[in-house]
């Protein structure tokens, strides 16, 4: 890796943490952030980590307007020798790009971005949680900021990192969630900005998920927007399904987001000789399955989760109650394999963690 250099300039006044026995998903933030902007005809410049602060932006910055953002999430691990662990990092950076590719956002420079990581993550080390089920969450995003409502993108954007110590995504923690179907309200389609991380692709998946919330279902299981029929996610995450012992994931169409996490499982499970394909599955499908005692095991996966079993699904006023409502075995075993190698208590025969 190149010699990049970055200005730091560390707060004179660190914040009090909070109790990591009783950690939120996303509500603490660290010390520190990375921030570095853009301007056209120079490019990126200006790299550095700053105390963390609110950033001040123009109210015409198109960025409020029309929405051109993308995103990342992955995390860091403390082992029990206090070494700091990454998974799969290089996999965030190069699918930020090509969320940027989609936003016509500028290219960053992945290794640059990643040295960037490295050093934030080193300087707020002692905000990374040590308690099972806990990590340090990381957000690196890019907005656009130039002033300016004509519709096109933008000339000026930043690029910033920020760090939060996190508990379990659900409240639920490593329990089988109830998922609702939704068949009204649509997440994306091909051609779309469905594998693209971009904040639009969940401004709109908040009212499902508030009608959701409502009738008592943690998230909702996305279908197509064209047939309103075959799966794509659920949440905002990617999904499985275990079928008469062959494990079942939609392949990626365009408006399915491409998850580490996922990639990870499918690798995983072929690793295992456990038989997994990707294609086009229905919901019908999935009844009918159901319907012959043929669904064994349903489970989402994405970084903030990991593995997400499912107990049930609601879906035209019929309750598919999967496995009894309780963890199933191939979902505990990839729980605790993935979580193993990324906070470092098991081998990693993939090579995926990262140390910093």
């Amino acid at each position: 890796m190149k010699d990049y250099k970055i200005e730091i300039n560390l707060t004179s006044k660190k914040k009090k943490k909070p109790q990591f026995d009783q950690l939120e998903f996303g509500k603490y933030f660290t010390d520190h952030m990375f921030i570095m902007d853009y301007t056209e005809g120079k490019g990126w410049h200006d790299p550095r980590i700053v105390p963390y602060q609110p950033i001040t932006l123009d109210p015409a910055a198109i960025v409020f307007h029309y929405g051109q953002t993308v995103f990342e999430g992955l995390k860091a691990y403390l082992t029990k020798n206090e070494e700091i662990l990454l998974f799969r990092p290089d996999q965030n950076m190069k699918r930020l790009n090509q969320s940027n590719a989609r936003l016509c956002i500028p290219q960053i420079d992945e290794d640059l971005a990643l040295y960037a990581l490295k050093q934030l993550i080193t300087i707020d080390r002692d905000w990374i949680p040590t308690l099972e089920g806990t990590s340090l969450y990381i957000r690196p995003f890019i907005i656009a900021t130039e002033p300016y409502l004509g519709v096109s993108s933008s000339k000026n954007y930043q690029f910033i990192i920020i760090l939060s110590p996190v508990g379990a995504y659900y409240k639920e923690g490593f329990n089988p969630v109830k998922i609702a179907v939704e068949s009204e309200y649509v997440r994306a389609v091909a051609g779309g900005t469905g594998n693209a991380k971009t904040a639009g692709n969940y401004a709109s998946s908040l009212k499902a998920q508030e009608e959701a919330s409502k009738a008592g279902y943690s998230q909702v299981l996305w279908l197509d927007g064209k047939e309103n029929k075959y799966i794509e996610e659920v949440g905002s995450m990617n999904i499985f399904f275990k079928i008469n012992g062959e494990v079942i994931t939609p392949a990626l169409n365009g408006s399915i987001l491409e998850g580490v996490t996922r990639n990870s499982v499918i690798q995983l499970l072929r690793h295992w000789n456990v038989p997994v394909v990707e294609r086009r599955i229905s919901i019908h499908e999935i009844h009918q399955a159901y319907n012959n005692g043929l669904l064994e095991e349903a489970f989402g996966t994405g970084t903030a989760a990991v593995i997400s079993p499912i107990g049930e699904f609601f879906w035209q006023n019929e309750k598919l109650v999967i496995n009894n409502g309780e963890t199933g075995p191939l979902s505990k075993k990839l729980f605790d394999s993935l979580t193993g190698i990324q906070n470092g208590t098991k081998p990693d025969p993939f090579g995926w963690v990262v140390k910093v």
